[in-house]
C-alpha cells in the first residue's frame, strides 16, 4: 500500500528524532534572549574589571542584577547544550559515540551550571 500522504504531511513529523522545530525554535528564542544578556554581562565584567571582592560582592547583593546574572548563565548554558547536541547528532555516526557525547553533553552543561549558580549565589549572599 502506497503512503497517501502529500510532502507537507510527512514532513511535520519532523524527522526520526520528532522534535525538528522545538530544537529549532529553542535555540533562536536562547540567541534572541542572549543578545541584551550578554551585553548586560560583559557590560558588567568591563565595569568592575579590577575591582575588588568585597564590591563585586556589594553589587551582586542586588537580587536584580544576580537574577539577569543568572538568566543569563541559564540561557547560555542552554543555547550551548542546544549547539552542541546539534553538532553530535548530525557528525556523530557511530549511535554507541553519539549516545555517549550527549549523554557527556548534558552532564557538562548540568555541572557547570550547578556549579556557577552556586558560586553566584554564594557571593551574592555574602558566603
Amino acid at each position: 500500500m502506497s503512503d497517501m500522504r502529500t510532502p507537507l504531511k510527512r514532513v511535520r513529523g519532523m524527522g526520526a528524532a520528532k522534535e525538528g522545530t522545538g530544537h529549532f525554535w529553542h535555540q533562536r528564542l536562547t540567541a534572541l534572549a542572549n543578545i541584551p544578556l550578554v551585553i548586560f554581562f560583559v557590560g558588567f565584567v568591563i565595569t568592575y574589571n579590577g575591582a575588588s571582592y568585597e564590591e563585586i560582592r556589594g553589587v551582586l547583593a542586588n537580587p536584580v542584577i544576580t537574577v539577569i546574572m543568572m538568566l543569563a548563565l541559564l540561557s547560555i548554558l542552554y543555547h550551548m547544550k542546544l549547539g552542541m547536541q546539534m553538532i553530535i547528532e548530525d557528525y556523530a555516526e557511530k549511535e554507541g559515540m553519539k549516545v555517549l557525547l550527549l549523554l557527556l553533553n548534558i552532564s557538562f552543561v548540568f555541572i557547570l551550571g550547578v556549579v556557577s549558580l552556586f558560586a553566584l549565589v554564594k557571593i551574592a549572599f555574602g558566603g
